[in-house]
């Protein structure tokens, strides 16, 4: 009877590490790239392990990807993978060589993948996106991607909270205190609204604006960082 209890005990062991392996998602960088390709850097994460979360997270990644290579507003051909995102940058800027043969302006664009945080239940991903194509100066985005670890599934930023309004209070005091003594840098600094990007650390909540959002372009990025303590009450994936 004692050696069958082993064995049950073995069995259930063995079960639960395969589960808990089954629901794991690693990373690796990988760099994407074409024949063709001159002027376009792409490095990226790429997650692995259960196939359909792990297919749902690359998805969403290769997507903001392929947006990110639009060129301006007129760019609404749909691009099927990022290879093909990839040619058509370089194709427009051929073509744009072509129109002004005279112009000295060179393109180039880069996008770079990190994982900022991974836990067992969410996981935050940052696109820092950069895209030259003449004018004053090139475009600098950054976004943060946040993933259910369970199902892949990307979260809006409210979902992050049980309440949001509760979250945005504190993170308004923050604010303030970010820009204390260079309000006359920010649009209407007194009417506080929350950043697109919301990402999490090893250490608390990130709030990222990128240029334009609430400041001119000389301001550059205005970062907030949260600790935990100050908001663990309020976070749906803890």
């Amino acid at each position: 009877m004692r050696f069958k209890y082993i064995i049950l005990l073995a069995f259930i062991a063995v079960n639960f590490i395969s589960c808990i392996d089954d629901t794991k998602v690693e990373f690796s960088e990988i760099n994407i790239t074409t024949p063709e390709n001159k002027i376009v850097e792409i490095n990226i994460p790429k997650a692995t392990g259960v196939q359909t979360v792990a297919q749902n997270i690359n998805t969403t990644i290769e997507s903001a990807v392929i947006e990110y290579l639009k060129v301006g507003d007129l760019d609404n051909t749909p691009k099927s993978s990022v290879e093909n995102a990839i040619d058509a940058f370089n194709n427009e800027y051929e073509n744009f060589k072509t129109e002004f043969p005279e112009s000295a302006i060179e393109w180039d664009a880069q996008i770079d993948g990190e994982v900022m945080y991974h836990s067992e239940v969410i996981i935050s991903i940052a696109l820092t996106a950069y895209q030259n194509t003449g004018g004053a100066h090139g475009i600098l985005n950054i976004s943060f991607l946040n993933f259910d670890v369970e199902t892949g599934d990307l979260i809006n930023n409210e979902n992050l909270f049980s309440d949001f309004s509760a979250f945005k209070k504190i993170a308004n005091s923050y604010f303030n205190k970010e820009i204390a003594g260079n309000e006359d840098q920010y649009f209407e600094p007194e009417k506080f609204s929350m950043p697109a990007n919301i990402g999490f650390d090893d250490d608390g909540v990130f709030l990222l604006y990128n240029a334009y959002e609430i400041a001119p372009y000389s301001t550059g990025l205005t970062e907030i960082h949260i600790p935990f303590d100050e908001v663990s009450m309020l976070l749906n994936y803890m």
